[in-house]
């Protein structure tokens, strides 16, 4: 990885996080609240993928309609969060794999 690519990547999650930021307060909680749980028990290679940005695309959908947060995701964000990433490689498969001998 050059260091033109890290300068790329800290431009491109700097927009990311100002996209949140113009988002309702009610949202950034919820998106906040999403990203740390994903960060623990998330895929691998959540930060390259789609994945947070296209969770800040639908807020925006969201917002625009005039929904609330809740009204889009349902009262349990951690179950939401499941299930995007239902069929996603995740950290926690690997460590287990890791220590069990599993390749």
């Amino acid at each position: 990885m050059s260091i033109q690519d890290i300068i790329e990547g800290k431009k491109q999650w700097r927009a990311h996080l100002a996209r949140v930021k113009a988002l309702p307060p009610d949202y950034q909680i919820v998106y906040k609240e999403m990203q740390k749980y994903l960060f623990k028990v998330g895929p691998v290679g959540l930060t390259e993928g789609e994945l947070l940005p296209g969770i800040v695309d639908f807020f925006e959908e969201g917002v625009a309609e005039g929904k609330g947060v809740l009204e889009l995701i349902g009262s349990d964000v951690a179950a939401f969060a499941d299930g995007l990433i239902k069929d996603s490689r995740t950290y926690a498969e690997e460590y287990q794999e890791s220590i069990s001998g599993d390749s």
